[in-house]
């Protein structure tokens, strides 16, 4: 090995893309949400765990942990696919566009992802904040 640093990721999506901001806006609402570059692309977390990451490659989607039983009807979507990866772990990709697509259910899909991952005292916080 020569020392050098392996290279970078290539960032598909720049912090200021519209499809970034308008799924950090969803994102950052949940209690202890924390934004991260990994891997090349925006990823949301509740703590350390993963509930969202931005893009498949260059394809506008968001990936997300799906409810088990809205699986099989998740996949029956023309706009939801396994991805690859993550897809193997049982999250799901919803293409989606920034002007265009169903941001009422990629917000619900975020909510769903984010209390299949988030700590009890995050839950707790969350629903203290909607009572």
């Amino acid at each position: 090995m020569n020392g050098d640093a392996a290279p970078a990721h290539p960032r598909w999506f720049p912090p200021e893309h519209p499809l970034v901001v308008r799924v950090r806006g969803l994102c950052m609402a949940y209690p202890e949400a924390v934004e991260a570059l990994s891997h090349g692309r925006w990823t949301f977390r509740a703590g350390k765990r993963q509930f969202a990451l931005v893009g498949v490659a260059a394809e506008p989607a968001v990936l997300f942990v799906p409810d088990e039983l809205e699986r099989p009807v998740l996949v029956e979507r023309d706009d939801v696919f396994v991805p690859p990866y993550e897809g193997a772990y049982g999250w799901l990709a919803l293409r989606i566009e920034p002007d265009a697509g169903d941001w009422e259910l990629l917000a619900e899909l975020i909510d769903t992802s984010y209390r299949l991952v988030a700590l009890q005292r995050q839950l707790r916080a969350l629903d203290a904040r909607e009572a």
